[in-house]
């Protein structure tokens, strides 16, 4: 990449970069300037170095890199010695971390005659050791680099250097050098400064010896820092003191917050300090990065599983999904504290939780399904400093546009690449029509969502042109605080769990029978009170043990406590019409929603036409109906659900291509399905690879239909399952399931 490149100075930063150089040959000649002898002679005798010089002046001749790697405070003496040896194709690099005082060192040296090739820059990476027996090759691996070009600064000495630090496995972003110091004088600068600050303080302690004798191991990771080199962090406090005195001054406002929090035993203030702060630590990272909050889901999975006969056993399975996100949502915007058990510690549902922390809700846990929110009241949300992450969760993303569209700040939510891709325009449209603003992207009507704060909502009359439990909650939910009465009208019968739960936590609605479905009406300026709510086991996710239970050669499965929600319970009916032995037993109501052990022993399937009616009250299992359909005689029909068409993915087009790869004949309709069912053959799968396309209920299905297959099937990323039911490989498994997972 270069003839000659000129490092002034040999530290921990100059030294690993000119290692990195040199081990990927890109640069013929790697000269350095150092004032100890000792230091170029080791660099000529570790190799790194082809020369080395005590003057930069005669070092830099010729160089068409040159690094500048010393001390913040010396690199406008260093502008000095080199500038008559700069040409127009010389590319200066400082790698020092404050900007703004280096430009204006360079302003002042060179005046008009910047060189374009200036290009300052921040390696965001260190070591408790430094200097050039310390240097690392890979120390920039997976570290980012912040550039600060200027406006005179040339586009292609820009990319050059991008293209230098990506040979070191570095991540590049660019920046203004202003916004850059102020951000580095709140990340690195101060937490420095209060660590040297902190040793410094308890080393004049009268007690300093037994304080660091006992000190734990908080104590040292956090002091850690205090080890780097004074002279370097002097500069540095120096060179970035006006942003750094701005930091400080945030940083004893909040520790004056925290003292009188401390003095007033105030424990639910505390709670919220410290419960925000640790989910803040992990959440930044997953937002930044896309990345799933359990850390099993943020590898790549394949299941691997080979043919099995039986499925038996009484099992519980994953917590009711639609119910923890709306006990989250409800428990935020009440007054009083809720207790929540049962709650589904699933992607999704944690999105959930994130948002209403980023909101300035107080919450507990989650701690083995146990959540304890500490409500705000419908006015009492505040706005959250960056946008609101909902991960993959469709469901939390429309029911919040219902709640953030009435809040008096501007907010901003964002998704995984999956939901960046799903419809919001069916929540988006109504909304506008009861005054809210709101924005989402491109001609799909795909997240972000951009919503205006302070705007009056009107309640309005809504007849849906679709049964959407999501849209109809979405309305209700901005309905709480609009003027007058808000009525929802859906063509078909959806999930109730929000009406159910509104009346539990005691706001009126009202519900009534408007041909196949129903009108349900809520007038704004109630409120919500806190209540317990105990969380069902999720008929969604017991859908796939009712399915094994019914198509296993050896059937015999109970699942424990399943909410049966008649708007939930279409898979019951369905399979019932198809000839499942299945019965419910012990039968009661939680938290105002009716659970029962539901019982499934192995069935004779018969091919059905699936009533339109039910398709509502079973959208989300219809992919593993499909593979009960497959295992019975006869053809099965599906007609009106083209809904599933704009799920996590389009999962008739991706069930039906997974059908045909284990030998499934089967026709896809623009609102449905028709399936072939083979149920007069003991196997009725083949084997073979599937790719799930990252949709968890895909990857399920699948799974279950390993019990009538003859050989192995494997199925492609399923990390996903973890949004839904966290511990479903392992407990299929308990029940006769012969599941592999494999990790990447």
């Amino acid at each position: 990449m270069f003839e000659k490149v000129c490092f002034i100075g040999l530290g921990l930063i100059g030294a690993s970069l000119a290692q990195a150089m040199r081990d990927k040959n890109l640069a013929k000649s790697i000269v350095a300037v150092s004032r100890s002898q000792s230091t170029i002679d080791k660099g000529i005798n570790y190799g790194l170095l082809d020369a080395g010089f005590d003057d930069a002046a005669l070092a830099v001749q010729g160089s068409d890199l040159v690094v500048i790697a010393t001390p913040v405070q010396a690199v406008k003496k260093i502008f000095e010695q080199i500038k008559p040896f700069i040409t127009d194709k010389t590319i200066i690099m400082d790698v020092g971390s404050t900007k703004g005082n280096i430009i204006a060192d360079a302003s002042a040296v060179f005046g008009d005659d910047m060189p374009k090739g200036f290009v300052p820059a921040h390696p965001i990476a260190g070591a408790e050791k430094s200097g050039i027996d310390a240097r690392n090759a890979k120390l920039f691996d997976n570290h980012k680099i912040i550039l600060t070009p200027l406006d005179t600064t040339s586009k292609q000495a820009v990319k050059k250097v991008i293209a230098l630090w990506a040979q070191t496995g570095a991540e590049v972003v660019t920046m203004p050098a202003d916004y850059h110091d102020k951000v580095l004088a709140r990340t690195s600068h101060l937490p420095h400064l209060l660590a040297y600050n902190l040793v410094a303080q308890l080393a004049k302690h009268n007690d300093n010896m037994d304080i660091f004798r006992f000190a734990a191991g908080g104590f040292r990771d956090f002091t850690r820092i205090a080890a780097s080199d004074p002279t370097m962090w002097h500069d540095i406090f120096y060179a970035n003191k006006t942003a750094l005195l701005d930091a400080i001054d945030e940083f004893s406002e909040q520790l004056s917050q925290l003292k009188a929090i401390i003095e007033t035993n105030d424990s639910e203030q505390m709670l919220g300090v410290l419960t925000q702060a640790q989910a803040a630590r992990q959440h930044f990272g997953h937002m930044l990065n896309k990345t799933p909050y359990l850390e099993k889901q943020a590898m790549k999975q394949t299941y691997v599983i080979a043919p099995a006969q039986q499925f038996e056993g009484s099992h519980t399975v994953a917590g009711d999904k639609s119910i923890s996100h709306r006990s989250i949502m409800f428990g935020s915007l009440a007054k009083g504290t809720t207790t929540v058990t049962g709650f589904l510690e699933g992607e999704d549902a944690l999105a959930t939780l994130q948002a209403f922390r980023d909101m300035g809700v107080v919450i507990e846990g989650p701690n083995q399904g146990r959540v304890v929110i500490h409500g705000v009241g419908l006015h009492g949300l505040k706005p959250s400093h960056d946008p609101l992450y909902m991960g993959n969760s469709g469901t939390s993303m429309r029911l919040l546009s219902g709640i953030l569209s009435a809040q008096k700040f501007d907010s901003v939510m964002t998704g995984d690449p999956s939901l960046s891709k799903r419809p919001m325009e069916r929540v988006a449209k109504p909304l506008r029509e009861m005054g809210a603003k709101i924005q989402t992207t491109g001609e799909k009507g795909t997240p972000p969502i951009s919503i205006t704060g302070n705007q009056t909502l009107t309640g309005i009359r809504y007849e849906m042109p679709m049964a959407s439990a999501q849209v109809k909650s979405c309305l209700l939910l901005a309905g709480l605080w609009a003027q007058g009465t808000t009525t929802v009208i859906e063509p078909e019968v959806t999930r109730d769990h929000t009406e159910r739960m509104l009346t539990a936590f005691g706001y009126p609605v009202t519900v009534s029978k408007v041909h196949n479905g129903n009108q349900i009406s809520v007038t704004g300026g109630g409120e919500l009170t806190a209540c317990d709510i105990a969380v069902p086991a999720d008929i969604s996710s017991a859908a796939f043990f009712m399915v094994a239970g019914a198509i296993a050669q050896q059937g015999n499965v109970t699942i424990k406590k399943v909410g049966i929600n008649p708007t939930r319970t279409g898979v019951i009916d369905i399979l019932k019409l198809m000839g499942a032995d299945l019965t419910l037993t012990n039968e009661t109501t939680v938290g105002g929603e009716p659970v029962a052990d539901i019982v499934v022993k192995s069935s004779k399937l018969q091919g059905i036409e699936i009533p339109e009616r039910l398709v509502p009250l079973a959208i989300d299992e219809f992919p593993v109906l499909f593979v009960a359909a497959s295992c019975a005689t006869g053809k099965t029909v599906l007609h009106g659900a083209a809904e599933l068409r704009v799920k996590e993915s389009d999962r008739i087009q991706v069930m039906a291509d997974g059908l045909k790869t284990l030998g499934i004949a089967c026709t896809v309709l623009d609102d449905g399905i028709e399936i072939e069912g083979r149920g007069d053959v003991a196997q009725v799968f083949g084997g073979g690879e599937i790719e799930c396309h990252h949709d968890h209920r895909i990857a399920m299905s699948f799974t279950v239909a390993s019990l009538r297959a003859s050989d192995t099937i494997t199925i492609h990323g399923t990390e996903t399952v973890n949004t839904s039911f966290p511990n479903f490989a392992e407990l299929v498994n308990s029940a006769g399931l012969q599941v592999k997972v494999v990790t990447d």
